[in-house]
């Protein structure tokens, strides 16, 4: 078993361990490993929730007694209390170190969604109104900030050059992992125990993600050269950070339109039950999974970050122009609504699938003692879409319908295709 141990474990800039200690700790020699593997139990556990939460949106509308308007601003403020804490909890993960951060940040959101599960659930005597809803669901967004920025710091600190798009696209597979699970249960859980349970299981994903961290989550052996890079350009006065970041976020849009309304699209528009829309959004899931590590490794072999980005706005870009002439021809052609939950799966992978390759590309712009400063950047860009697209959508189908929010979800992704061009 000694044989297994090391007095110091320096990544080096191929990704091979050497011999190395941190702050007088010994680690095992494929430690390293098991720091994806946090992200990954961190970001399922939020990604359930912020992700999870809105594939019960046609349960929800009925249980809390919601218009559209009503659940996309609830939806909406989920987002927005991520936006707005992001770029906080990125700085203070600069300065505190990834474990306190992502410590912190998860044992908040277990207790908080644990209160929710006890005070804001309807019930036979009272049904709590939109107002609550929506507050309590924007202080869930404001503490589980903290996760993202946090575990993308730790890999880049832990992993090489060549390892990095692999490890952070491993790490990134949480994202659609978690949603996918939240598709599959929590409206059916929803449906079956009301939405008590649902916030129960949400606040004991957050708990054990906590767990994991407090375990395992150590900071890196290259940490002191991390804060030694620190004193190069800082990301928010770096053009090409913002311009990453920027585009990032335009991507998200229609990639949030998919996973906040594809339910109630499926539901309202095509007729689809239960089983079917949740089934359609966790294949969306499940598929943006496996390409965000398939992409990883191939943008870790041929170093083409940015190519590969440009390429996934394109087909995004294309897969929901499709999906607007399929609703415009559907009146025309009834047959034609079976492919519907088809193309929803089609678009929604084809726009999630490049987050582990921008957030390498981004961190490795921002230099390893801002990554946390620049993830988070990037993600209050996300989650303003996560904030803002269930606000628009409601008033995208008063004025144009579905094919409008499909049109539109075309439109962003074909604008972040020329951000993604080589540095300025």
């Amino acid at each position: 078993m000694m044989s297994a141990i090391v007095t110091r474990t320096d990544c080096q800039p191929d990704g091979r361990d050497t011999t190395a200690a941190s702050a007088g700790r010994t680690f095992a020699r494929n430690h390293r490993w098991k720091v994806p593997g946090i992200g990954v139990s961190a970001n399922a556990g939020f990604s359930a929730t912020f992700s999870g939460i809105p594939a019960t949106a046609v349960v929800m509308r009925q249980g809390y007694h919601l218009g559209n308007a009503e659940l996309g601003l609830a939806l909406g403020l989920l987002g927005l209390g991520v936006a707005l804490s992001e770029l906080p909890w990125g700085v203070l993960t600069d300065r505190w170190g990834d474990r306190r951060v992502l410590l912190t940040g998860l044992t908040a959101t277990a207790a908080w969604l644990s209160m929710m599960a006890l005070l804001v659930v309807p019930s036979k005597g009272a049904i709590p109104g939109v107002a609550l809803l929506s507050a309590s669901l924007l202080v869930a967004g404001l503490l589980g900030g903290s996760v993202n920025g946090s575990s993308g710091r730790a890999i880049m600190g832990w992993f090489g050059e060549s390892e990095r798009g692999f490890a952070m696209s491993i790490r990134q597979t949480a994202v659609p992992l978690g949603g996918g699970v939240g598709a599959l249960v929590l409206p059916s859980l929803a449906l079956a125990l009301g939405f008590a349970a649902v916030f129960g299981l949400l606040a004991a994903i957050s708990a054990l993600s906590a767990f994991f961290a407090w375990r395992w989550l150590h900071e890196p052996p290259t940490q002191g050269k991390a804060h030694a890079a620190a004193s190069g350009p800082a990301p928010l006065s770096n053009i090409d950070v913002w311009r990453i970041s920027t585009a990032i976020g335009l991507l998200c849009f229609p990639q949030v339109a998919v996973l906040t309304f594809a339910s109630v699209f499926l539901h309202d528009f095509a007729g689809m039950g239960t089983r079917v829309t949740s089934a359609s959004l966790a294949a969306v899931q499940i598929g943006a999974m496996v390409m965000r590590v398939w992409s990883g490794r191939l943008t870790d072999r041929h170093r083409n970050r940015r190519p590969f980005l440009r390429f996934c706005s394109a087909l995004s870009a294309l897969a929901f122009l499709v999906l607007w002439l399929l609703v415009v021809s559907v009146a025309r052609q009834p047959a034609l609504m079976l492919l519907l939950p088809v193309l929803v799966v089609v678009a929604g992978i084809s726009v999630s699938a490049w987050h582990g390759v921008a957030y390498t590309e981004l961190a490795t712009l921002a230099g390893a003692g801002h990554v946390g400063t620049a993830l988070s950047l990037a993600n209050s860009f996300v989650f303003i879409g996560f904030c803002l697209v269930p606000i628009a959508i409601p008033w995208l189908l008063l004025l144009f319908a579905w094919p409008g929010v499909w049109l539109a979800a075309a439109i962003c992704a074909a604008i972040a295709w020329p951000i993604f061009l080589r540095p300025a």
